[in-house]
Order: C-alpha cells, then structure tokens, then sequence
C-alpha cells in the first residue's frame, strides 16, 4: 500500500478537471505520473484507443460530474455495483474507475516496455458498462476515520502481545522508503477534495504502509511469529488492519462525488 493507486489517481485529478480547478495538461500529467502514457479504449462513441485528456472531455459531455474509485480483493468486492464482467475485471487489476454518470467503469491494463533499465509503462484503461447501483461497502468519511482508528488501536494491542509485529533490516528499509515519501511533501489529493478526506487518506496510506511492514517479506514474512497459532491470529489482525485501510482509501478518493451528487440532488 505505500503506492498510489491509479485508479485514485485517474478519480482524483479527474474531478479536479470536471470542477475547473487544473487545466486538463496539468490533470493528465498527475494522472499519468511516472507512467509513459495513458490510453482508453471503449468510450461510448470513440472508436478505438484515445488519450486522457479526450476521454475526460468525452466523459463530462456524458454527464459525469465525479470519478469513484473501487479497491476490490478476493471476498470483498470493495466499491463494486456490477455487472459480473466488470467486477471480474476490476477484481483482476484490483482497481477500477467508475463514471456513474455515464454508466462505465475503467479498469487498467498495465502494460511494460523496453530493455532492462529503461523499462517503459504504460496503461490501457478499458470501459466497460457499469450498474448505476450504490457502491458495495463504501463507508462514510466519518465511518472509516473511526474503523481505522479502532482496528489500528486492537491491531497493535494483539501485535504487541503476540510480539509479531514484524522486525528486521528488511522492515526497517521499508519503513525508511515510506518515512522518504512522506516527507517529499507528496500531494496525496487534487484540489477541491475536503480537508477531511485527505486527513483519512493518509491514515489509510500510514496504516496501509505499516501492515506491509509488518508483514514483511522472504524469512521475515511471520515477522517474530514461531508457532502456527501465532501465525495464524497474526495474519487474522493484519487482514482486518488492511481491509479496513483499503475502505478508508475508497472513501477518502470518492469524497468528491459524492458531495457532488449531493449538491445536485
């Protein structure tokens, strides 16, 4: 979890285009990041692949006024509302885009390029039709500011009694690489977003980045944990820790459709 989806990405920077508050070069240029390029292919009446900045015009003349996102993981089928073709593929990429407006879904198709350390991405996202039905599992801002806190607080109790949190000089570099990143001073969200939601989002990515950490890699990937049993409850908290991060991470991005759709209702 200590990247950005880019599904948040596309949602993001594309509400802040729909309000006016980027020029279109600049939200393309957030959205495609350290990618090469970005393409849609299956816009309602646009043949073939197109670029972002047409897919975003295309959508807000379907009358798209905000980009959610879905995190979805096996048995949680997190910001989903159908049909099972799309949820199959979302599942699959583990993250979508919804335009409920235009009923799409987008779903990245990641793709790599180029020799050996000069490795080009790039990213085809396909549309496909989408229900216009409430999102599954989607909690509120509020909601998920509390469950995170709550999980976190039993988390590190349970974690620190069974001494399995995780340790060692690999989860010590991981911990440095996130500590780097925050301090870039990163912009986790694009203007127009409401301060609470950046405040969930980055307890989500903090949360998000400890339970990586914790559950480390290679030998250290039991952290401390030695006997099955510990292992066992280990990996319980720490899949309750992220299912909870990853609600937090939907509803922070999808904060801005759905005060928009309030403010039309």
């Amino acid at each position: 979890m200590l990247d950005e989806p880019r599904a948040g990405r596309l949602a993001a920077w594309g509400n802040a285009l729909f309000a006016g508050l980027v020029s279109p070069d600049d939200a393309v240029s957030r959205v495609v990041g350290d990618d090469a390029v970005h393409r849609v292919v299956g816009l309602p009446d646009e043949p073939g692949a197109v670029g972002l900045t047409l897919a975003l015009g295309r959508l807000r003349a379907l009358g798209v006024v905000g980009l959610r996102i879905a995190l979805p993981a096996p048995g949680h089928p997190l910001g989903l509302s159908g049909p099972a073709e799309f949820n199959a593929a979302a599942l699959e990429a583990g993250e979508a885009v919804l335009a409920p407006g235009a009923g799409v879904g987008l779903v990245p198709d990641i793709g790599e390029a180029g020799p050996a350390g000069d490795v080009l991405t790039e990213v085809v996202w396909c549309c496909l039709p989408v229900r216009q039905a409430p999102p599954a599992d989607v909690p509120s801002l509020g909601e998920a500011e509390r469950e995170l806190a709550e999980v976190l607080r039993d988390a590190t109790e349970a974690l620190t009694r069974l001494d399995v949190a995780g340790a060692g000089p690999m989860a010590l570099t991981r911990l440095e690489a996130y500590r780097a990143r925050m301090e870039r001073g990163r912009q986790l969200l694009a203007p127009g977003y409401p301060p609470r939601a950046v405040r969930v989002l980055e307890l989500a990515q903090r949360v998000g980045a400890l339970v990586d950490i914790a559950r480390g890699t290679g030998d250290e990937g039991h952290g401390a944990a030695v006997s099955a049993a510990q292992i066992g409850e280990r990996d319980r908290v720490l899949r309750t820790v992220e299912r909870a991060a990853r609600r937090a991470r939907v509803a922070a991005y999808n904060a801005y459709a759905e005060e928009a759709e309030r403010q039309r209702g």
